[in-house]
């Protein structure tokens, strides 16, 4: 029997065909599955990865409401053309305590795994009141109503509840301090600030330095007596792609080649 009549019999015989594909898709799923089970971490660890801080998860929070993952990705591919425009390829690590993460392939305006520090605050804050003012060919909105929304700081230790339940290393501490470390990081020199608290908090239980931290701590919308939306989202704009140091990275392949 040639090998077309043994394949055309397969095809013709429903329960031969459903039989034979779930042997092969049982055997796929094992060879991709079974590995997983005797490995610790699937994702590499890099030095300067921690969790956000409650004004960056706000503001992360508000960049998913106002739908901007949309048309931004935070995914920069191994590619030549991407790394030359946008920095770095993307690392699994960075994108460990996102849920959900903002990788993706839509861009119909560029990639932000790496916006932090490209731009100053006045420049966000222009570009987010009118987009054209500093894009000319701009269609993204406008987003200058956030200027005019107090920030919400009730709920955010919730927040920081329903991450550490998913796997994001909160602990008991970053949760009753989540309030405090949000007004400190937004208004630095306020009262009741505690911005030293803040970058202990935030450094020291994940191997950074507190005294070179990569904790921003200033009014990022410019206007130091209130807490503002635009002031969380500047705040997690500014940090994306900022905690990984790539020139004290090495893939892990590499390494194990020595």
């Amino acid at each position: 029997m040639s090998l077309w009549a043994k394949h055309e019999k397969i095809e013709k015989n429903a329960t031969l065909l459903l039989v034979l594909s779930l042997v092969v898709v049982s055997i796929g799923g094992m060879v991709e599955i079974a590995p997983l089970f005797y490995l610790e971490n699937t994702i590499e660890k890099v030095k300067g990865m921690r969790p956000y801080t409650p004004l960056e998860l706000t503001g992360r929070n508000i960049y998913i409401r106002e739908g901007c993952y949309v048309c931004h990705s935070q995914m920069i591919r191994p590619m030549r053309d991407e790394v030359e425009r946008y920095g770095h390829f993307s690392l699994a690590a960075e994108s460990m305590y996102d849920h959900p993460f903002q990788w993706g392939s839509k861009r119909t305006g560029p990639d932000l795994a790496r916006v932090g520090g490209r731009y100053s605050d006045d420049w966000h804050i222009d570009h987010l009141r009118d987009p054209r003012a500093v894009a000319p060919e701009s269609i993204m909105p406008a987003y200058g109503f956030l200027e005019q929304t107090p920030l919400n700081l009730e709920h955010i230790a919730d927040d920081l509840v329903a991450n550490r339940m998913v796997g994001v290393p909160y602990n008991d501490e970053h949760i009753a301090n989540a309030k405090i470390d949000l007004i400190s990081q937004a208004q630095p020199d306020g009262d009741n600030s505690d911005v030293d608290a803040l970058i202990e908090r935030y450094s020291t239980p994940f191997g950074i330095d507190p005294e070179a931290p990569n904790v921003s701590a200033r009014a990022f919308d410019r206007d130091p007596e209130d807490i503002t939306e635009m002031d969380a989202l500047i705040a997690y704009l500014q940090m994306l792609g900022t905690l990984v140091d790539f020139s004290d990275y090495e893939p892990m392949a590499d390494a194990n080649l020595r």
